[in-house]
């Protein structure tokens, strides 16, 4: 199938293949005219590298794990440092998420000091602001 048929059939667009393919994922042959035509099987692999992209794992993981892929699920067939790679990205998220957690306490007790000066700048009015009045009638009459 050409790369417009895997794009149909994956819901990828052409370019992310192209790049797949240039990150060493997807190998297409290359047809008498020179286009790239993809087996049935690919279908499955583009599956597969958007299933670990969705898991957080770069191409070049990506490129390291692929060969253990069997299925269009989380399905790895136990290869050598497999499970080095997977706790090692898990572990790298993690402490971005408790960096990013830090950030968010930090920047939280900056709004919330900002808040209270506010408020003791410019404490709560218990007075209702008047509505205006519009003029009379008349007196837009004798202003046009």
């Amino acid at each position: 199938m050409l790369i417009g048929e895997l794009s149909r059939r994956t819901g990828v667009r052409t370019h992310q293949l192209r790049y797949y393919e240039a990150q060493g994922l997807l190998e297409p042959r290359r047809g008498p005219s020179g286009y790239r035509e993809y087996g049935d099987d690919a279908v499955l692999t583009v599956q597969q590298i958007r299933n670990l992209l969705e898991a957080g794992l770069s191409t070049e993981e990506i490129r390291f794990l692929l060969p253990c892929a069997t299925g269009a699920g989380p399905e790895l067939e136990p290869c050598p440092k497999l499970l080095a790679t997977l706790r090692g990205r898990l572990e790298a998220l993690d402490q971005h998420i408790d960096t990013l957690t830090r950030s968010r306490r930090a920047l939280q007790t900056y709004v919330t000091a900002t808040e209270r000066r506010v408020a003791r700048r410019y404490p709560p009015c218990d007075v209702t602001p008047p509505t205006p009045k519009r003029p009379a009638p008349a007196l837009l009459a004798a202003a046009g």
